[in-house]
């Protein structure tokens, strides 16, 4: 790509052009690649990650898990919203683009230089000294990753879910090939450490080949070039060379800055078990049996939540434009109930055969992350739920809503962990606490969708509640069934069918549209 012919002009959007079809064809598209490249990457991830709990220990997690703060931390600095930021504008450049891309090396760079010296001082925090090498080495994962970032924006904000599957699904293959080996030769944690380098460093090579996008050398923009999209364009002085060349970023960072600032309160909140457990529990093992609860909780929500992050804010920006559209209110509670349709038995049936799983396929030495797991998985439920409300949120533009949740949710999880421990409370009592409030805090991003879209409480009761219902009823029942006969494959496997058996059933008796729906979709696409 040349710049002087195209950097001023609009890169491809996704009306007509590359998506091809209506927004409601590439919906569901959309909706269905997800789905099947988040199946295939979780049952990737589980069949290495069963593997790899096999070798390593409790202490081995518990290392890493004591860093992954920190790398997270710094990858959301690093990539500072704009990924989110380029897919909500209309027509993003070629320069905006290439601002974004050199930003974030820039920023990688300086984090790591940071975090390099501040190794030291995060090993004894942990009272681990094996931190220092083992952190400057993890830490390398986002520098590589700064490398990528505007080719993984443009593939998401031109709905490339398919891409973005193949991607996904190689480099998790790749990459827990590489644990593996690193296992079996006796590197412990080191190999986990590595693993997410090889992941990071194939998603990146993945990014450059499906992205049609390339850098180019910087240089400087006039103060007339503006911005489009959600907001409008920040008046700055004409600068010239390198820095000049930044401010199609800057421009977006009034929008991307408050994405950022809540996705360092999510990353606060999802890490809060990771970093106090390791201080409060020298040695790792307390945090690992956590790491490993909430990594299979984790892996079952990304199935879900890929399904729904790959499309719902570009579609229900684009709903919000089309005036020949049904509305981004309706648009919204269509995918409400397909979310719900899908995480509720997803997310309860892995509650109800979590004991079986971990102690059948992990063994005997991990038999404490179960019940763990269980409790996790009934707030995991929700959490495509909060994803949907979230992608929502940032649609509309409002993003300074999500940082206010953010914020206070953060506030409150870290805050009721610290004080439970205080008060001489083990590990259970704090999931139960973690979960219960994050449930709670669904109803937070209702009444902000009730603002932004007249999404009535009773609507939002009606697409949400009987699903909960059913799915509850069901695992309860298969639970009852099943509760006299002792651990066994056969209990797991007969849990799981009669699950399936009596969920699919009873919604096919009750006439549930998204169920009919569902299914003259897969016979129709099949002809």
């Amino acid at each position: 790509m040349k710049q002087e012919d195209t950097s001023r002009q609009p890169l491809p959007s996704l009306k007509g052009g590359e998506g091809g079809g209506s927004l409601k064809q590439r919906t569901a598209q959309g909706l269905i690649w997800g789905g099947f490249s988040n199946i295939m990457m979780q049952l990737l991830q589980t069949l290495f990650g069963v593997w790899l709990l096999n070798i390593l220990t409790p202490d081995d997690y518990g290392k890493v898990a004591a860093l992954v703060i920190f790398s997270n931390l710094a990858s959301v600095l690093q990539e500072s919203g704009f990924t989110a930021a380029l897919a909500n504008k209309r027509e993003p450049t070629h320069e905006e683009y290439n601002a974004v891309f050199w930003f974030n090396v820039i920023v990688g760079l300086l984090l790591y230089v940071i975090l390099f010296f501040a190794a030291p001082l995060i090993a004894d925090f942990y009272h681990e000294p094996v931190l220092v090498p083992l952190g400057r080495l993890a830490f390398l994962g986002f520098v590589i990753s700064s490398l990528g970032t505007a080719q993984r924006a443009y593939l998401f904000g031109h709905l490339k879910v398919k891409e973005t599957g193949i991607m996904q699904m190689g480099s998790i293959l790749i990459s827990n090939i590489a644990a593996v080996c690193l296992a079996y030769a006796g590197m412990a944690y080191w190999g986990l450490a590595i693993q997410s380098l090889v992941y990071v460093a194939c998603v990146t090579s993945f990014a450059w080949y499906f992205s049609p996008w390339r850098p180019t050398w910087p240089r400087s923009n006039s103060p007339s070039e503006g911005t489009s999209g959600c907001q409008s364009a920040t008046i700055v002085p004409p600068t010239g060379g390198f820095i000049g060349a930044l401010l199609p970023a800057w421009q977006m960072f009034g929008f991307s800055s408050k994405l950022l600032v809540n996705s360092l309160a999510f990353q606060f909140n999802n890490n809060a078990f990771g970093v106090l457990l390791n201080r409060f529990f020298p040695g790792g093992y307390i945090a690992g049996i956590y790491d490993n609860a909430r990594k299979w909780d984790d892996r079952a929500i990304a199935t879900i939540n890929g399904m729904i992050q790959g499309v719902a804010q570009p579609v229900l920006r684009e709903s919000a434009r089309d005036a020949a559209g049904c509305g981004i209110t309706s648009a919204f509670r269509k995918m409400l109930r397909f979310t719900c349709f899908v995480s509720f038995p997803c997310l309860f049936g892995l509650a109800l055969v979590a004991e079986d799983f971990i102690v059948l396929l992990a063994g005997e030495k991990w038999h404490e992350s179960a019940l763990l797991l269980s409790l996790l998985c009934i707030y995991g439920a929700f959490t495509p739920i909060v994803t949907l409300y979230s992608n929502l949120v940032i649609s509309r533009g409002r993003s300074t809503i999500n940082m206010v949740i953010g914020l206070v949710n953060c506030g409150l999880v870290w805050g009721g962990i610290i004080a439970l421990h205080a008060l001489g409370y083990e590990l259970r009592a704090m999931v139960i606490y973690y979960v219960a409030l994050n449930i709670a805090w669904l109803l937070v991003w209702q009444a902000c969708a009730r603002r932004l879209i007249s999404l009535s409480w009773w609507h939002a009761l009606k697409d949400v509640f009987p699903f909960l219902l059913f799915a509850a009823g069901v695992m309860t029942a298969a639970w009852w069934l099943t509760s006299s006969m002792p651990l066994s494959w056969f209990r797991m496997i007969l849990r799981i069918l009669l699950a399936v058996a009596l969920y699919v059933g009873s919604l096919w008796l009750a006439r549930a549209q998204i169920l009919m729906e569902s299914i003259d979709y897969i016979f129709k696409r099949k002809k």
